[in-house]
């Protein structure tokens, strides 16, 4: 709560909510991790090297994800990165209905990991992520990360 005769506090210059919208089509993949990784440089976002290589691989998984899984029921996706004074958020929404959940590890596979890459990523940042339905019958996965790493 704000007292009389202060001054509001002043919006953090690259803060803000940028969403985009990418065909779910395996180009989308680059498209998308370059579009967020440009976003950020050129919203002079004081991210940590570390904390954006994270990020932009949690961007291919989803986007991968969301092109492997979703396509038929959901020709496009959209990819929403919204920031914070000292976190970002990145999620890809679909219109599939298909909640997935992370599996456990099977080294047999050769595929089937991209959700405990995402969640390993997050948690060793020190962030969160999750799936939540849409109010369109769809889902949003995302993943929310510090901007600098705890010291």
């Amino acid at each position: 709560m704000e007292s009389r005769g202060s001054t509001p506090a002043r919006p953090v210059p690259y803060e803000g909510v940028w969403r985009f919208t990418a065909p779910a089509s395996d180009v989308s993949v680059p498209r998308a991790r370059h579009a967020v990784r440009d976003l950020l440089k050129r919203q002079n976002v004081p991210i940590e090297d570390d904390i954006t290589q994270g990020l932009l691989l949690i961007v291919s998984e989803l986007v991968t994800n969301a092109v492997k899984h979703a396509a038929l029921l959901s020709p496009e996706l959209a990819v929403e990165v919204a920031v914070g004074e000292d976190w970002v958020r990145v999620s890809v929404e679909d219109n599939h209905p298909y909640r997935p959940t992370a599996l456990e590890t099977d080294y047999a596979q050769t595929g089937g990991r991209g959700l405990l890459l995402v969640r390993e990523i997050t948690r060793e940042a020190g962030g969160t992520c999750d799936v939540e339905h849409t109010a369109g019958g769809g889902k949003v996965i995302w993943a929310a990360l510090p901007l600098r790493t705890a010291l």
